[in-house]
């Protein structure tokens, strides 16, 4: 998945404004205690993080976007 995409989806899950704040603020277990951002610096593919977003949030984000 690009990095475009994967900002696609977590904005279109969350909005722009919260969708930042989980990235920046949220630490995922899936991820080893990492936000999206440090993932994302440390080399972690989006796809292991956007199924790392999809797991802590299965409510939130829209099965067309699993």
């Amino acid at each position: 998945m690009r990095l475009t995409d994967f900002w696609q989806r977590l904005e279109q899950a969350f909005g722009a404004t919260y969708a930042r704040s989980i990235a920046a603020d949220h630490a995922f277990s899936d991820l080893g205690g990492r936000t999206i951002d440090e993932a994302i610096a440390q080399g972690i593919g989006t796809a292991t993080i956007w199924r790392a977003v999809v797991a802590a949030y299965p409510d939130r984000v829209p099965g067309q976007l699993h």
